[in-house]
């Protein structure tokens, strides 16, 4: 039964990681082009899931590189690796 809770776990917390970074993506792809009218809701979907996200990597990277903004790369590295460390722990239990 705990075996089956943890795989449970696992496999939700790989499945979050995963669409949040395509999400994380979309909004990448979605901020460098102008979308009709009919499609901003959904860019404002993907600002209001994303953006307090990627807020705290731009607070916390101690460079800039001009109009270069790379708190979306740190962010979707920092996704995997959080899901790595949380399905390593759960697998040691």
């Amino acid at each position: 039964m705990l075996f089956d809770a943890i795989s449970a776990a696992q496999d939700f917390v790989g499945v979050f990681a995963a669409v949040y970074v395509i999400v994380l993506i979309a909004y990448v792809l979605t901020s460098w082009v102008r979308l009709p009218y009919s499609l901003q809701p959904v860019q404002r979907f993907l600002y209001d899931v994303c953006d307090p996200y990627l807020r705290l990597w731009r607070r916390i990277l101690p460079f800039g590189a001009g109009p270069i903004d790379f708190s979306p790369m740190v962010g979707i590295i920092a996704v995997g690796l959080i899901a790595t460390v949380i399905d390593a722990i759960l697998s040691r239990l």
